[in-house]
This record gives structure tokens, C-alpha cells and sequence, in this order.
């Protein structure tokens, strides 16, 4: 897509109590000629996916992938009745869409964030397909939600490589899966229950590849706005070499007086529709 102008917006709705205020940003970087990101800033979803597949198939991918998410009623502005069905089976339709599209040539990767309540409480629905990341930092705690799905990933989780080795390792953009394209395009799903001051990073690996860990927290744990968290997030990985596109939405939480919270998170499943 299109190098886009950053922004930001914020909604509030109450009895559920949640307000969110929210930014985005995306630079086609230094060293490609295409921007092949799209992204998704629209409560109640934010999501990134990263194209792939050469000149403009990777575009036309990711466009797809994010077109198919705005479409979808369930996520609909204000709604809070999204399950995790509901993310799969928009995803497989916009695999599917991808497919017809490219004959099999393109995919995407995907990852973000859905606002949903069960009984009440408010949840982050996370979803992921591929190596772009969706962070959280939660009353003080600095964490990765979504496990990427890449041959670097399997290496460090067998012990072959620490994840400093994976960091550097020549196959580390290597995805095992991805819509559009490969026989395997299923997300992996998590429930975390939304706490006051929560701050959701969703990022495709441009960021990743040129910031570190430690860099990431940093910029959440030190700005106070959104915008300018995802500013100084982009400026940081252009410093660092720019080497691939980069793109990020950045969610904070608040919760008003009398919201209940459950504590702990759960990984879950499209079957598991009882999260209580």
C-alpha cells in the first residue's frame, strides 16, 4: 500500500467502561519499492498484515487480507460479539480471496487485536498468522502475545539456536505459514483480559527485524502517546537500516470505575466458545 500519513484516533463506550485511544504508521522504508504492509486501525479491530510474494503480488495480498477484516458485520464499528470463529472464518475467506487472486503466487502474514466482552468483561482476542508480532505491556509487564510461525521460530523452540542466534539467523524471514499461499493458514488464538492502562503494540516484522526487544519497551514504557510511540518506533527501525517495510498500530486501554477484570490469559481455540 501506499506510504500513509500517521494517525490516530480514540473511542469510548460505555456501560463496558473501555476507552481506547490508538495510533498508526507505516513507511515503505529504505530499501523497497513497494510498501506491501496493510493495516486495520478500526475499533473494535487493529491488525497488520505483511505482504509477500514480489513486485506488487504481496501488495495485492495484504490489501486483500485487511479488505475482507473491514468487512466483516461482527466487526463492525462499537461491536464487542466478535469470537474467535468469527476472526477464523474471515481469515479463511480472505485466504481464499488472496488465492483467486494471485493463483496461489502471493500471501500475507496477519496479526492484531480484537475488542470483545464475554459476560461482561472486555477481552484483547488476539490472532496471529506468520511473523508479524503483537506485543502487550500491562501494568508494567513487557510481553510478546502472538509465537511466530517461521523457521527460526521452530529452531529456537527445539534448542537447535538461542533467540539471539535467531535474530541474525540467514532464514529468519522464512514464514511456515501464511494466507494466500503453502497448505498451512491457520491463526493461533489468545484471550487476555483487558486491564486498566493496557498498551497493545501490533507490528509488522520491518519493525522487528531492525528494533530489538528491549528498544520496543523502551519507546512503549516512555511515551505517553500513541503517536508518538509509533513515530519514534519507525524513525528507530529506519536508523537501524530501513531495510524492509515498516508498519505499526498502537492501542492504549482504560477502563472506567465498576468494569470487572478476570485475571490470567488464556491461549484458545475457534471450538472453545466458553472463556468465562
Amino acid at each position: 500500500m501506499p506510504d500513509a500519513q500517521p494517525g490516530e484516533g480514540s473511542t469510548s463506550d460505555w456501560p463496558q467502561g473501555v476507552t481506547l485511544s490508538y495510533a498508526f504508521g507505516t513507511d515503505r522504508g529504505l530499501r523497497r519499492e513497494l510498501n506491501e504492509d496493510a493495516f486495520l486501525a478500526a475499533d473494535p479491530i487493529f491488525a497488520v498484515a505483511d505482504g509477500m510474494g514480489g513486485h506488487e503480488a504481496g501488495e495485492v495480498a495484504s490489501r486483500e487480507c485487511i479488505s475482507v477484516l473491514s468487512q466483516q458485520e461482527v466487526l463492525a464499528a462499537g461491536s464487542r460479539s466478535a469470537t474467535a470463529v468469527d476472526v477464523q472464518l474471515a481469515l479463511r475467506q480472505a485466504d481464499a480471496r488472496i488465492r483467486e487472486l494471485s493463483q496461489a503466487r502471493a500471501g500475507t502474514t496477519v496479526t492484531g487485536v480484537v475488542l470483545v466482552e464475554e459476560r461482561g468483561v472486555p477481552y484483547w482476542l488476539v490472532f496471529n498468522v506468520g511473523d508479524s508480532r503483537t506485543y502487550r505491556l500491562s501494568q508494567g509487564r513487557f510481553s510478546q502475545i502472538s509465537v511466530d510461525h517461521s523457521e527460526v521460530q521452530e529452531l529456537v523452540d527445539g534448542g537447535f539456536i538461542t533467540p539471539a542466534e535467531a535474530l541474525v539467523h540467514p532464514r529468519r524471514h522464512v514464514v511456515t505459514r501464511a494466507l494466500g499461499t503453502g497448505p498451512d493458514t491457520e491463526a493461533d488464538y489468545w484471550l487476555l483480559p483487558v486491564e486498566d492502562g493496557d498498551r497493545i503494540l501490533v507490528c509488522s516484522d520491518g519493525l522487528t527485524g531492525e528494533v530489538d526487544d528491549e528498544g520496543i519497551r523502551r519507546a512503549l514504557s516512555a511515551l505517553d502517546r500513541p503517536q508518538d510511540v509509533v513515530d519514534s518506533l519507525i524513525q528507530a527501525a529506519l536508523r537501524s537500516g530501513g531495510r524492509d517495510n515498516v508498519t505499526l498500530v498502537v492501542v492504549d486501554a482504560s477502563l472506567g470505575e465498576g468494569t470487572a477484570a478476570h485475571a490470567g490469559a488464556q491461549k484458545t481455540t475457534p471450538h472453545e466458545e466458553n472463556h468465562g
